[in-house]
């Protein structure tokens, strides 16, 4: 028979069940909401995000650790590998173009869809504070502050950072997130600061491979996310399984980027929109199930609504599965 020492450690299995089932529908798949992994668990995600280059299959997978450092405070910590890039920069970096609906442009013999290799990109945290709780029965509000670092160093050659796969960096927002009854609703904003990568390309006079830095622009982040729980319609064990659906518009501005060679000394003229500034805001519809309260498995697929990004084709399908190791209660005869 299951028996508690205390009256914490049943207030405590009471609040895991209510975060894992009762308020699944704000556990959304590509956007992180302003609630907290619950003290002292941990939690672990892999995802696999792919989409089809010119016919070459890009991947990108990722394995996240989040444990609840405290009621108000989560961290992550993330590692990806994926085919996006090559180990140097394209050979006509300031020049190629393509559009990502699987037309190519080319100016020069840079072509899309090449296989690249299968290639550690580095490793990503992220620290999440919730500073706002307002609960009322069967509705509640939360605000969090957050900030990401990013060691990734890869030879990424667009303008758009990207801290979890493509560029290294650090960034800081602001998340709301309100749920009233079965439906939740979440707006990010936030702010990217990517670092400069020096790599290696070919100089456009000789062809020879020489060091080239490239600094990529600055981005501000905006997600709206909508989830609304369809299945149970009364929440009877925590064994049930929950199916929750998702809309999400997940946009990026950013700014151009600067490519510079011969020791850092001169700036090389842009001609090719992927290392100019540009904007863009996809939707991304989804589902997820939550079996057992404590095991998600999320299906997002995302497409253009409002022009495009260049560091992906689309559609583009996301895959994940998560799953939180929670304390238990120790048995007694």
């Amino acid at each position: 028979m299951l028996r508690f020492k205390n009256i914490k450690q049943f207030v405590w299995l009471a609040f895991t069940l209510q975060f894992s089932s009762l308020f699944s529908q704000e556990l959304f798949p590509l956007s992180d909401n302003a609630s907290n992994v619950p003290k002292g668990v941990l939690g672990l995600r892999v995802m696999n995000n792919s989409f089809i280059e010119n016919g070459t299959l890009r991947n990108l997978n990722v394995v996240r650790l989040m444990y609840g450092m405290g009621s108000k405070f989560s961290i992550y910590a993330s590692w990806s590998a994926s085919n996006h890039h090559g180990v140097n920069f394209p050979n006509n970096l300031v020049t190629h173009t393509h559009t990502p609906n699987g037309v190519v442009y080319s100016t020069g013999s840079f072509q899309r869809g090449l296989p690249y290799p299968y290639l550690f990109n580095g490793m990503y945290l992220y620290g999440k504070y919730r500073f706002l709780t307002y609960d009322r029965q069967n509705e509640h509000l939360r605000a969090a502050v957050y900030g990401e670092w990013s060691g990734i160093s890869v030879a990424h050659d667009e303008a758009e950072p990207n801290l979890v796969d493509d560029t290294g960096g650090w960034g800081a927002g602001l998340i709301l997130t309100y749920l009233k009854n079965k439906f939740a609703v979440s707006l990010t904003g936030g702010a990217i600061i990517p670092k400069m990568y020096e790599g290696l390309a070919p100089d456009p006079i000789s062809g020879q491979l020489i060091s080239t830095e490239v600094i990529y622009g600055r981005a501000l982040k905006y997600n709206l996310s909508f989830g609304y729980l369809i299945y149970p319609k009364v929440y009877e064990s925590y064994k049930q399984t929950n199916w929750n659906i998702y809309l999400e518009f997940i946009g990026k501005s950013y700014e151009d980027a600067k490519v510079y060679q011969y020791g850092g000394t001169q700036e090389i003229p842009i001609n090719t929109p992927l290392l100019l500034r540009g904007s863009y805001l996809d939707i991304c519809p989804g589902i997820q199930a939550i079996i057992n309260s404590n095991t998600r498995i999320d299906l997002s697929l995302m497409a253009p609504l409002i022009k495009r990004s260049y560091s992906h084709f689309y559609p583009v399908v996301e895959l994940a599965v998560q799953h939180y190791f929670f304390r238990r209660a120790k048995n007694h005869d």
